[in-house]
């Protein structure tokens, strides 16, 4: 899995709402029956897949868990660590983010806790690739890249019960979490994120969202299998609302479909794009065309959305400082979207993509006058971000 669906601390960083005076708020408008039901939950099992990434060492992940790991590394048996390393790094090789990669395989209704984790790997045709078979991010190779693994990994996660990670997690955690999912539960309820999903993009939803509370996933907000993601407890409130906007919407449009290859077409033959791709920084995924499209479309789709609902974030300091500032697609979207009146009337986003491409409205010139148009800065200063302007 080459790019996974998750939020970066510079993301989830810029959470603070703003309000848009010339977007008409769903607010504003005469009160509606809310459609989303939210169903809020915490999981030992995604929690202790998630602690693998600070455990093998890995500074984008150790540096948000210094105490957590000098706390319980001395409990791991000699050579754990130093396995959970090796897995890491060839999950690497093979182009895989090792934990939001076994988020996904474990999403279908089997991360309770360890042994949970441990049962499902032993029945893994079954119980796992069944589900993630039929799902949009099925990929043969890393299917096979994890049968290859599992041992491996079945050993590390017995090390992890074997140290009581369960009762640590519970040390750690508990208090919070019990406090974190009461106050979410009664939070979230007042926001109608399906039916804006629905509206800005032609498709339909189910209107249950899960969402995941955990302990270890940062810096990583990250959609997994059905309408379900995963984020961590101290994510602020407005940015859980804009990660359910955002994480039920990949992929934006089928991937596979005439419209997203020839925009992928597009950004292939984008120097500028391109450039982005190749210079930003990988750990924060979205290292293909195909990545930065499925991620930028939704990007864009989830600003009019937030905006619509009075969480938004500033749309210019939104996409100059997270992720390096590589988003310039999303912003050149939102602002060809914004310009073509589309956030209010809603539709089909893919039947506007199309027409879009069709009229030349995704071509260099266009797509990067709309960028600057947004960010507010030249367009041959869009990448990389001009020094000073990752602190505003």
């Amino acid at each position: 899995m080459n790019r996974r669906h998750f939020l970066s601390t510079a993301a989830a960083s810029l959470a603070a709402a703003t309000i848009n005076p010339n977007i008409a708020l769903a607010a504003d408008a005469p009160a509606k029956p809310v459609r989303t039901r939210w169903n809020v939950r915490g999981s030992a099992g995604f929690d202790a897949i998630s602690f693998l990434g600070p455990l093998s060492g890995d500074e984008f992940y150790a540096k948000h868990y210094a105490a957590e790991i000098a706390g319980f590394s001395p409990r791991l048996s000699k050579g754990t660590t130093e396995q959970i390393k090796a897995l890491k790094d060839e999950a690497k090789a093979s182009d895989i983010m090792l934990t939001p990669f076994l988020d996904v395989i474990f999403s279908s209704g089997q991360d309770a806790d360890i042994p949970t984790l441990i049962r499902a790997i032993d029945g893994g045709e079954m119980l796992l690739r069944k589900p993630f078979e039929a799902s949009p991010y099925w990929d043969q190779k890393e299917w096979a890249w994890f049968m290859g693994a599992r041992a491996r990994l079945r050993a590390s996660l017995v090390a992890l019960d074997t140290a009581k990670f369960t009762d640590f997690r519970r040390d750690v955690f508990a208090a919070t979490e019990e406090r974190r999912l009461a106050h979410l539960r009664s939070f979230l309820g007042r926001y109608d994120v399906i039916t804006e999903q629905e509206r800005i993009t032609g498709r339909a939803f189910e209107s249950q969202i899960d969402v995941v509370v955990l302990h270890f996933c940062k810096p990583h907000g990250i959609k997994v299998l059905g309408q379900q993601f995963l984020a961590a407890a101290d994510y602020d409130d407005n940015t859980l609302v804009f990660m359910a906007a955002h994480e039920m919407m990949h992929p934006p449009i089928p991937m596979d479909g005439h419209v997203a290859k020839k925009a992928i077409a597009l950004i292939e033959a984008d120097p500028l794009l391109m450039r982005a791709i190749r210079e930003h920084n990988p750990s924060f995924g979205y290292t293909t065309p195909e990545g930065m499209f499925n991620e930028d479309l939704v990007q864009a789709l989830d600003q009019i959305i937030c905006e619509r609902l009075g969480v938004a974030r500033s749309a210019a300091r939104r996409w100059t400082r997270a992720d390096d500032g590589m988003h310039i697609m999303a912003a050149g979207l939102y602002g060809l979207l914004m310009r073509d009146g589309y956030p209010a009337r809603g539709g089909n986003i893919e039947q506007w993509l199309d027409t879009a491409i069709d009229r030349g409205w995704l071509a260099p010139a266009s797509l990067h006058a709309s960028a600057a148009t947004v960010m507010g800065r030249p367009a041959d200063r869009l990448w990389p971000v001009p020094p000073g302007s990752m602190i505003a």
